[in-house]
């Protein structure tokens, strides 16, 4: 379907030559989004669900055109992974100069360069001055998967550590590994075995320094699991679905060194905050830490599915010969698209960008803190930001209130997206090709229907 002008049914229009603007021409969802959403409840599961009451024709800059001529104001970015803005130019001319070429002949088979090509970019961009390789797969839990596949082999151990409020994919290992139960893990088991959870650090509730955070957390590895029996801590430097945790200073660094003193893998999960999306290219770099192990996804390809695991090379090298792979992964179409991403993440200032818009979420959200006691929490880095709904007199989490502020303003037309283990963090994910007027009329919509709620 191509996306007709809202008042001519006229130019087809996408990428960033879309008019950057909120436009409702119907209630959502218009007849045509409708339309398509009873097909979609037809054809495809329940548990296939989605968060906005529209069918997408278009996208691109700072919003997401629909069926009918809405133009909602995009601050999810397809849950980070339009990070560079969707259908930017330089990576619609890379994959059709791709698909023009070849679109697959299976790495594993007949080899191409571009493949190559990312992975010596990823060996580059990644944190660590040690020797690096890369390995290319299709999307964040398979990248989990493979890094754990790959501490295992390396390490000559079983068991895994992830944490509290941890998300890491949807397949049974990653299952697992992930903490939230709805709707994630509820009735899918059993799952993988000799995975372990152990404490994170939550400043906002459980009020502990890194050091104290930390200690917690190492005396449960120590005694619940044992060091000996450890192959790999796997953790998010932010905590995505889990609330956009950021940990307290120093936390991360004692994790790393204890990891480093006893052999364990520490595995950086840095799909959701990995190419630019908190102000630094990794958020590792952040915290300064370097990982043995970063697994990546989401921003990687501009939306074409692609993943990686990214790490030392004595660790890389760990696997026999085959035991790493896939039919599709490192596709040389979306090879091609991650290339020209990384190039408009390295040349185009999108680390400047994302912390510009960090700085904008911040203070507008602040500014709505400072009236409104039911934010509890502002945190994150750069264009990754979180406000925490809470009941003002317990600070107990208030889902139903998240939940109202959420659906009022995408029916205002503006995209936004929850999470959090409790169901009361909204997160700020907007394309890094979003213009700040754009941006400052989203959050004039969220401060309205917070208002309202």
């Amino acid at each position: 379907m191509t996306l007709l002008d809202a008042s001519t049914d006229a130019t087809p229009l996408g990428g960033p030559s879309l008019p950057q603007e909120r436009r409702l021409v119907t209630a959502l969802p218009g007849p045509r989004s409708a339309e398509i959403l009873a097909r979609k409840a037809e054809a495809v599961p329940a548990g296939v669900g989605h968060t906005v009451p529209v069918a997408a024709v278009a996208a691109g800059g700072g919003v997401v055109v629909d069926a009918d001529g809405n133009s909602l104001i995009d601050l999810g970015s397809g849950i980070a992974v339009t990070s560079v803005g969707n259908a930017h130019p330089k990576v619609v001319e890379a994959v059709a100069a791709q698909t023009a070429q070849f679109t697959h002949t299976c790495f594993m088979i007949s080899p191409y360069s571009s493949y190559i090509e990312v992975a010596e970019a990823l060996n580059r961009l990644t944190p660590g001055s040690f020797a690096k390789k890369s390995a290319l797969f299709n999307s964040g839990a398979e990248a989990v998967e493979n890094a754990i596949k790959i501490a295992r082999k390396h390490t000559g151990r079983q068991a895994v550590v992830a944490f509290d409020h941890g998300y890491h994919g949807r397949t049974n290992l990653t299952m697992a590994l992930t903490a939230k139960s709805m709707p994630y893990k509820s009735g899918f088991g059993p799952f993988a075995p000799e995975v372990y959870r152990a404490p994170m650090s939550y400043p906002f509730r459980d009020g502990l320094s890194g050091a104290e955070a930390a200690a917690r957390t190492i005396l449960q590895l120590e005694k619940q699991v044992g060091a000996d029996n450890l192959a790999a801590v796997i953790v998010e430097p932010i905590q995505g679905e889990g609330g956009f945790i950021v940990p307290a200073d120093g936390y991360l660094n004692a994790i790393v060194d204890w990891c480093r003193e006893n052999g364990v893998v520490l595995i950086a999960d840095e799909v959701q905050t990995g190419f630019a999306r908190t102000g630094a290219m990794f958020a590792s770099e952040i915290f300064g830490i370097e990982p043995d192990l970063i697994t990546t996804a989401k921003g990687i390809a501009a939306g074409l599915p692609l993943a990686a695991v990214t790490g030392r090379a004595e660790i890389m090298d760990a696997s026999h010969a085959g035991g790493l792979g896939g039919t599709y992964g490192g596709n040389p179409v979306a090879c091609a698209a991650a290339l020209a991403a990384i190039d408009v993440f390295e040349n185009e200032g999108l680390v400047e960008r994302a912390q510009q818009i960090g700085e904008i979420l911040t203070s507008r959200l602040s500014a709505m803190q400072a009236s409104d006691p039911r934010i509890g929490d502002i945190r994150g880095h750069g264009a990754m930001i979180a406000a925490e709904f809470v009941d003002p007199e317990t600070n107990a989490p208030d889902a139903a209130l998240t939940a109202a502020v959420a659906k009022a303003c995408i029916a205002e037309g503006v995209i936004v997206l929850t999470c959090g283990t409790y169901g009361n963090v909204i997160r700020f994910l907007p394309p890094l090709s979003i213009g700040d007027d754009l941006l400052g009329e989203g959050l004039d919509v969220v401060a309205a229907a917070l208002a309202a709620a």
